[in-house]
């Protein structure tokens, strides 16, 4: 069996290449000279040299937050019109049996929340959320078309060596001492081992379907900056009262949103915002990787 990979030379790539290579034979798509085609899909449409029975699309702009219009732009030229381009260059090949997206829990468009469900509306309306979910528009009409078998990946935030994101500044404010703790943190989030996008990929290439993609145990604040302090071997991080955290968000809305922390980022951190996965388990057989069990930071 053949797959395309595209955005493997990223984090999730580097951590589920090797895996994937035990169930196929993998091609990968992306702007480093390692990759099979190096093309950057947001401006060409790729020549490819064979037809791929799956294709497993995570190439797509992501972790920013876009300053200017020119920025803006840029999610839906990468994100949208780089899966058109990589869609025309599938036709011209011959299209796959399966088609296989990584999308994001942030098409949701929620800060806070329990056991959210694939039902809930799609309300996201960052550049990034908009562009994920007029992707997963796109490729809806698109697989119907040509019959190919569609899987959407929604992943909440995602945890493996050196992350970026979220888990990777928290890592650094421990490491380097300037990460506080907050209210004691209570709240919880979804987390998802990178692994686990490659022991689902064989499952959704056979089933197709839209599917949440998180653990079962969603940690708290505090489980995650005891487990990484740990690691680390740093003191686990000093906690502050909500109170005192408020006062700081709200100096920070007066500086802006360069500001460490405001109001925005205070309710990120204080409040939870988990996912359900349950859909994925009954209809794909599958059992997710414990986080606090399995996660390294190096």
């Amino acid at each position: 069996m053949t797959l395309l990979f595209t955005g493997a030379s990223g984090f999730l790539g580097k951590n589920t290449l090797p895996l994937l290579s035990k169930y196929y034979q993998v091609s990968t798509l992306g702007l480093m000279d390692i990759d099979d085609y190096n093309v950057n899909i947001s401006e060409n449409i790729p020549e490819l040299k064979n037809r791929y029975n799956v294709v497993l699309h995570a190439a797509g702009k992501a972790h920013s937050i876009p300053k200017t219009e020119e920025e803006v732009k840029d999610f839906f030229s990468v994100n949208l019109q780089g899966t058109k381009n990589l869609c025309k260059a599938l036709e011209e090949v011959g299209v796959p049996d399966s088609f296989i997206f990584v999308s994001s829990v942030a098409v949701y468009g929620l800060e806070f929340g329990e056991l959210i469900t694939e039902e809930h509306p799609l309300t996201g309306s960052s550049p990034y959320a908009l562009s994920k979910i007029q992707t997963e528009e796109f490729l809806d009409v698109w697989c119907k078309k040509h019959g190919v078998k569609l899987g959407i990946l929604r992943p909440s935030l995602i945890s493996g060596p050196n992350p970026p994101g979220n888990l990777g500044a928290m890592i650094k404010g421990i490491k380097t001492g300037k990460y506080l703790s907050i209210s004691g943190g209570k709240a919880k989030k979804s987390v998802l081992m990178v692994q686990d996008i490659a022991n689902l990929v064989p499952l959704l290439a056979e089933k197709g379907g839209i599917y949440n993609a998180c653990d079962t145990a969603h940690p708290s604040f505090h489980e995650l900056e005891t487990l990484i302090a740990s690691q680390l071997g740093k003191p686990h991080p000093k906690s502050i009262p909500y109170f005192i955290a408020k006062l700081i968000a709200c100096m920070g809305d007066l500086v802006g949103k360069n500001a460490p922390i405001n109001s925005f980022k205070l309710d990120k951190i204080t409040k939870s915002l988990t996912f359900s996965n349950e859909k994925a388990r009954k209809e794909l057989g599958w059992e997710p990787l414990n986080v606090l069990e399995n996660f390294k930071i190096y």
